[in-house]
């Protein structure tokens, strides 16, 4: 599925593409499933939060899972037909919304033998995104409390897995309808963000992981940390508003960036695999249904990942 142009869900069409050519130490996977990201709605829509693509028409994506096809060497460690997940790097090669994927070595990791590819999908770059924030930067221990705007979406539910998981009293956002499945992810406090904003319930948190798009909401939560408290800011395009507003405050702020890491990811696929964290789900697209999927995603109201299925397992 490519798009051709930036707009809305429709742009995204089926087309056939070259058969991506594996060079290096590049990994190629045929692809079994992709995750649906909101970074991937934003690339397509041209969004300032977004991707700038290299070339028309562009194949969207960056989640897979799938079979290692070729590897890069006899001896490698991952061989043709292993199970495989992990992260394109799109918007520099082609994406993973097609039948083959071509990416570096230190993408991939060993897909976890618990899930099927179409859970596996939806684990990479939130996960990746939720464990660089929360363990890499915030440094989530017993005794800190954190408060995650928009704890039930892709990266939410896993921010609010890995902290609870590091001892964390985790105070998430969401709605009434998603209270219930929030605590059962480890959530200590849910706040119903159509009742209440968490500034006005929550206070003295050392970290805030803001997870949602949109100024006001970001502005508001700073009011929920302590001083000298953290906040770790994902939307790209309204960190440069917020970190003034954090620093004024007397906060401390960041922004932050997902990598893809091969190592993190083998460390997330033993924590799914031990149960102790979980992929959940909401939806299950095929692959020329990525409009449909778009247009649900942009509704904001996703439990956790969509997913399309790209081929057979």
């Amino acid at each position: 599925m490519v798009i051709e142009r930036t707009g809305g869900p429709e742009e995204l069409v089926p087309a056939a593409v070259p058969y991506p050519s594996r060079v290096g130490s590049e990994v190629l996977v045929r692809v079994v499933a992709a995750g649906v990201n909101r970074c991937d709605a934003d690339t397509r829509a041209g969004r300032p939060d977004s991707a700038a693509t290299d070339a028309w028409p562009a194949v969207l994506g960056h989640d897979f899972s799938g079979v290692v096809v070729e590897a890069p060497y006899a001896a490698h460690a991952l061989k043709p037909g292993d199970p495989v997940y992990g992260m394109a790097m799109f918007p520099h090669s082609t994406g993973s919304y097609a039948e083959y994927v071509s990416v570096p070595a230190m993408s991939v990791a060993r897909k976890p033998a618990s899930l099927t590819h179409v859970e596996a999908a939806g684990v990479p770059l939130a996960a990746l995104t939720a464990w660089g924030m929360v363990v890499e930067v915030a440094k989530a221990h017993e005794g800190q409390r954190v408060l995650v705007n928009a704890g039930a979406g892709g990266v939410g539910h896993f921010a609010v897995q890995f902290a609870a998981y590091f001892g964390a009293h985790v105070v998430a956002t969401g709605s009434e309808r998603n209270a219930g499945w929030l605590r059962d992810l480890g959530a200590a406090e849910v706040v119903d963000y159509a009742s209440s904003s968490a500034d006005r319930v929550v206070r003295d948190v050392d970290v805030v992981l803001n997870l949602v798009d949109d100024d006001a909401v970001a502005e508001r939560s700073l009011a929920a940390l302590r001083p000298g408290g953290l906040v770790v800011h994902a939307p790209h395009a309204s960190w440069a508003a917020l970190a003034p507003k954090a620093a004024a405050a007397g906060l401390r702020s960041t922004g932050f960036a997902v990598a893809p890491d091969a190592a993190t990811l083998a460390i997330v696929s033993r924590l799914l695999d031990s149960g102790d964290v979980r992929v959940y789900v909401d939806d299950v697209y095929d692959l020329d249904e990525a409009a449909d999927a778009h247009s649900r995603l942009e509704q904001r109201h996703t439990r956790g990942k969509l997913v399309l299925r790209v081929t057979d397992e």
